[in-house]
């Protein structure tokens, strides 16, 4: 075998292997952005097609990017993580006021962060750029909350942690970074005991789990 032939292979190789490697990043970089679209994603593929999708969430980034979206200070954090505490905590006593508590948390965080809150709808559309697989739960949440005084008490505590969801999820990630996430998604099935969910509203990660006596009330807090 010649040299040129050899150089030529060597090439081609080479050529390959960028171009895989390029698909591979392409593919990553598809499935991340999938993962923090969530079913967003999937819904609008659903009614107008993956290409138009795909424009459409460009130009939901695209203006995302220029509202100037910005992370929390660590010193906002802590104190949104605080008044998160205290609405879990007013759960066990008063349940609609913990989740409009938390409603208000969600929109506040939002607002800090540099988000339009003003209108709903657009406030929606823009979270789904970096906060979609949350949206679902968030919606729910917000139809519990809207029925605050029909609501029973397990579908308060489900729509708690809907807004959780979401309101972690803005607090502690920072928009433009298409990496994985580094927590998965919490399931409420998963997390919270079915029975009884005015005692331990959630464990976990945020969430403090009090140690029960008898009776109804948590004797002691953590």
């Amino acid at each position: 075998m010649s040299a040129g032939t050899i150089i030529l292979i060597v090439v081609i190789l080479v050529i390959v292997a960028v171009a895989a490697a390029v698909v591979s990043m392409r593919m990553r970089r598809g499935a991340a952005e999938r993962n923090l679209v969530g079913p967003e994603y999937d819904r609008l593929v659903d009614e107008v097609g993956p290409r138009r999708a795909k424009a459409e969430f460009d130009k939901r980034r695209q203006r995302v990017d220029g509202l100037g979206v910005r992370p929390l200070s660590p010193e906002r954090r802590t104190a949104y993580t605080g008044q998160w505490d205290a609405a879990q905590e007013q759960f066990v006593d008063s349940p609609a006021q913990a989740v409009s508590a938390a409603a208000s948390l969600v929109t506040a965080v939002a607002a800090d962060r540099g988000y339009e809150v003003s209108e709903h709808d657009q406030l929606l559309t823009d979270l789904s750029v970096y906060h979609g697989r949350h949206l679902d739960g968030y919606r729910h949440a917000r139809q519990t909350t809207e029925r605050a005084g029909e609501a029973s008490t397990e579908a308060m505590r489900r729509a708690l942690l809907d807004y959780r969801g979401l309101f972690f999820d803005l607090v502690e990630s920072a928009e433009g970074d298409w990496a994985e996430p580094t927590r998965e998604p919490e399931s409420a099935a998963a997390d919270v005991p079915a029975q009884r969910p005015w005692k331990q509203v959630t464990q976990g990660r945020h969430w403090k789990s009090r140690p029960q006596e008898t009776g109804d009330v948590p004797a002691t807090r953590q």
